[in-house]
């Protein structure tokens, strides 16, 4: 059976996709490809293991700081990224953004300038404005390949004033993967600034025609990288996630606000247990994931191709996500946005939420069924003919 194909119902799980998308849209009956989660099980491992763990009658107060959990992360970071960690450079965090804000706190005084290359996740937006810091924004180029790099002169400029390089790698929403030589070079320009150089890597395991390759593997002593087993697993609710660096100072800090001034040092063992499962026992179900993500990617791209020739979608290098061009529709992007809620009855995320080069795009989710992202694409296709057909009429 293919467990990637088979439809499984998140309605009434108190799920925020779909029991919450109201909040979101403003309408209750779509179908939503918006919050970056998957509309597919979890590894059957962990399952296995969570159901286990369940059975004893007592839910108490877990530890990170062990070899189990340590070493099951050294060995995804070898493993999958070729790249050697000390298990003395991890810290358990609540949550990647969580473990962002406070490394702004530490690295960086109030209006300090952060730089972030746009369009970027919008919780990087949020996390430093809320933070009191300035935000800087380098947009990156897009190639008439619809792929992306980064502008470097703008970058060098830019750089020269800011105290952090916010990256995110693969780079959420455009999907670029950051290549070595790439990777290299930004480090190059952070230590000729002495800048840190911070990097989300949350999104490390989507990778389709690119290699992925961890700043940690730069040697750069400035670099701090977020991650967790939440994407890839697709085991949000569990919270949990990691930071590595090899700066023991930052680690101290870090690690005494966790435990001592904000009090969420403590995991919840079914977190703990689940990296450990997924990071040493869930390598074949990534396989078949990841497989089944590039048909989608695959599927989509042919899809917009031959049926909706007004949008403009290209293969995504890394992440989950199409990044969709409506720049060539015939009405205005909002009103198209809001037909596609209104009368297609499908949310996706506008491309503006994510700034500067946003504008005039689409996020769609593609981690879900074949079925579904068909039934997604042909209601923006019918959304679209519609705009079409009255636009030849006027």
């Amino acid at each position: 059976m293919d467990i990637f194909n088979t439809p499984v119902s998140r309605k009434g799980t108190y799920c925020t996709q779909w029991d919450f998308c109201e909040d979101r849209f403003g309408v209750k009956d779509i179908i939503p490809f918006s919050i970056s989660d998957m509309d597919l099980p979890m590894p059957e491992a962990i399952t296995n293991a969570l159901r286990k763990r369940l059975e004893h009658p007592i839910l108490g107060y877990s530890r990170w700081q062990h070899s189990e959990y340590l070493n099951s992360i050294c060995h995804w970071y070898g493993q999958k990224y070729d790249t050697e960690i000390d298990a003395n450079w991890i810290t358990y965090s609540p949550s990647v953004m969580y473990s962002i804000a406070k490394a702004l706190e530490l690295l960086t005084d109030y209006e300090d300038n952060i730089l972030i290359f746009t369009p970027a996740y919008n919780a990087f937006f949020d996390v430093i404005k809320n933070t009191g810091r300035k935000l800087t924004t380098s947009t990156l180029i897009r190639e008439q390949d619809g792929r992306y790099s980064l502008d470097w002169n703008d970058f060098n400029t830019k750089a020269k004033h800011a105290k952090i390089i916010l990256l995110c790698n693969p780079h959420n929403p455009t999907g670029k993967v950051w290549s070595e030589d790439e990777l290299i070079k930004i480090s190059e320009i952070c230590s000729k600034n002495n800048c840190w150089l911070l990097s989300d890597e949350i999104h490390s395991d989507f990778t389709f025609s690119h290699k992925f390759t961890s700043v940690l593997k730069l040697h750069y002593d400035k670099t701090v990288v977020f991650n967790s087993i939440s994407k890839t697993f697709n085991v949000p609710a569990l919270t949990g996630s990691y930071l590595i660096t090899p700066d023991n100072n930052f680690n101290e800090k870090f690690r005494l606000i966790t435990r001592y001034r904000d009090f969420v040092n403590s995991p919840s063992v079914l977190n703990i247990i689940a990296t450990i499962v997924a990071y040493n026992e869930c390598d074949g179900w990534l396989h078949e994931l990841r497989t089944h993500l590039r048909s989608n990617v695959d599927f989509a791209v042919n899809y917009v191709k031959e049926n909706i020739s007004s949008l403009l979608l290209k293969e995504s290098e890394g992440c989950y996500f199409a990044w969709i061009d409506c720049s060539q529709i015939s009405c205005s992007f909002d009103k198209f946005y809001s037909r596609l809620i209104h009368e297609g009855k499908v949310g996706i995320m506008a491309g503006s939420v994510y700034g500067p080069g946003g504008e005039n795009f689409l996020r769609l989710n593609l981690a879900c069924s074949r079925e579904k992202l068909h039934q997604g694409l042909c209601r923006v296709a019918y959304v679209i003919d519609k705009i079409n057909q009255e636009n030849k009429h006027e």
